[in-house]
Parts: C-alpha cells; structure tokens; sequence
C-alpha cells in the first residue's frame, strides 16, 4: 500500500476543484521551466531577424534552459511563474476538478458504465469551459515566457503580471487578453480529452482487472500515459497557439494564417518543433499533477470527515 488510502465517501465536487487547482500549482512549480524551453523552441524561427539580432539560438531542453541560465540569469526559467500559478488555480481546477461531475451529467440515468464518447465530451466540455475562463492568464504566462532580457540594458515590456494585464488591456483592448482562444480551446480540448480519457481509461483497467491497486503505482502509470497521449494529439495546436498568443497586434490576422505561413516558411516539421520538452513537460507535469491530486483528494475527505464526526 502506498499513500493514503481511499476514502469510503467519494470525494465532494468542492473538494475535488479545491484539490485539482492545488496539485496543478504543485506540478507546475516542478516543471515550469520545461514548459518555459517548450516555448522558446516553438517560437524559434518565427522571426528570423529578430533572432540573428538576439544571437541566441536554442537547443535542446537542456540546452535551452541553460543557454537562458547563461544569458538572461538563473530565474529567467520561471519567468511568467506567476500567472502560470493564477493560470492552474482557475484552469486545472475546472477541467481536472468538473470533469467527474460533467460526466456523470453526460451520463444516460441508469447506464451501467460510461462509454468513451461520453468522456470526450466531458473532456471537450470542461476544457473549454477552462480555457474561457483562465485564457488572460495563459497570454501573459506566454507573453513573459517568451521575452528575452539580455543584461540589465536591455528593454521590459511589463514590469510585473498586473502590469502585462492593464498594459496588453490598454494596448490591444480587453480582446487582447483573450487572443488565440480559438486555437487554446481547440488545444485544450484535445489535452484534456487525451489526458482525462487516457487517465480515466487506462487506470479502470488496470482496477478492473486487478493488476494495481487504487494507489501510487497505478496513478504513475495512468498518468504518464495521459501525458503522452496528450503530447503526440496536441503539439501542432500548441506550436500555432503559442505564436499566435506570443505574435505582436497584425502580425497574423487569424490563428489559420499563422499556421499556413508556419507551413509555407518553415515546413510541416515545425508542428513538433519542442516535442521533447513539451513530452517531458506534460508527462512529467501529469504524473505530479495526478498523485498529488488523488492523494489530496483522500487527505481533504478525511479532514472533512474528521471535522464532521466532531458534531
């Protein structure tokens, strides 16, 4: 037995939001600069002038977060930390922390187990749902990603996150803070189905057919599944969304035009540019996100069942 066990009440919607958003902040602590040399591999080659200007160039996971190490100073792997964490907290906690509750909505009265198509779109439902919400976030997260400082010189488009909200607000409009929803909430939909539907798949089998238990080893393995799932599905629309988020006002005119220009450019290949960190980001992000998540969800229960048998 590893961990704690499971609760004999199933965990309560509020606890499983509460605990969804806290292990997504912990996952994300862990591997923020992965995420962080995933977009700075994505967006290399986007503007070639500006990059001969930089002179940096990224290879690499390793490579790039030690070339950002080098050049721009040891926190530069967690720049954009800030709104990643405001990000998990209203992000994770809605397609991770509802998705059990969306799917038993979705769920014929009487069914006696649910089918794939029905977790699709309780996948689909909650990670749109996620990304309307959290999608101003996600564009600073991005934007201060993918700012390069080289030495104290050089020049800070936003002095801090509240700052990159009003200052995107005032120069490109409260849409503005919400660009490249469509392609987020295309991605997102997409991770989500494959990393919610492999996760939910993969760890019933492995109970059904008494293979694991209900406790560390079977979350590891359902969850670095999800992950790479989620990674080989979605790496095309993340490349787009990211340049498109990350792209100066006029630089694309449609997520559709970013892409073909990507095409035309620099070749198909440029879909997976950053596969392997985005790999090991999501793999590694979901094996964090997922133990920690059941394991607080059986930790929240048995406080509340503790605080209740008290009355």
């Amino acid at each position: 037995m590893v961990g704690l066990k499971p609760s004999e009440v199933p965990p309560t919607t509020a606890v499983k939001f509460l605990g969804a958003g806290t292990a997504g902040c912990f996952a994300d602590l862990l591997t923020f600069p992965l995420d962080t040399a995933k977009v700075r591999l994505q967006i290399q080659g986007e503007n070639q002038a500006a990059q001969a200007a930089r002179q940096v160039r990224y290879h690499g996971v390793l490579g790039t977060i030690l070339t950002m190490v080098r050049t721009e100073g040891p926190r530069s792997p967690y720049n954009g930390l800030v709104a990643g964490l405001q990000r998990q907290m209203s992000f994770a906690s809605i397609r991770i922390g509802l998705y059990d509750s969306v799917k038993q909505f979705y769920t014929p009265k009487g069914a006696d187990h649910t089918s794939i198509t029905t977790r699709i779109l309780a996948g689909c439902t909650t990670g749109a749902m996620a990304v309307t919400c959290a999608q101003p976030t996600d564009v600073v997260k991005v934007r201060f990603q993918a700012s390069v400082h080289l030495g104290p010189g050089s020049d800070r488009k936003y002095s801090g996150t509240m700052d990159a909200y009003r200052t995107i607000a005032r120069e490109e409009g409260v849409r503005g803070l919400w660009k490249g929803t469509l392609p987020n909430i295309t991605r997102n939909a997409i991770v989500n189905c494959a990393e919610m539907v492999t996760y939910d798949i993969i760890k019933e089998k492995l109970l059904d057919h008494h293979l694991l238990t209900d406790n560390f080893p079977c979350h590891f393995v359902s969850a670095f599944g999800a992950g790479f799932c989620a990674t080989v599905v979605a790496s095309p629309v993340d490349v787009v969304k990211t340049r498109y988020m990350n792209s100066p006002s006029g630089w694309y005119r449609s997520p559709l035009d970013c892409m073909l220009k990507m095409v035309a450019q620099e070749g198909p290949s440029a879909f997976y540019k950053g596969f392997t960190p985005s790999f090991l980001r999501l793999g590694t992000w979901n094996v964090m996100m997922f133990v920690t998540y059941e394991q607080l969800q059986r930790a929240l229960m048995k406080v509340q069942m503790l605080r209740e048998s008290r009355f």
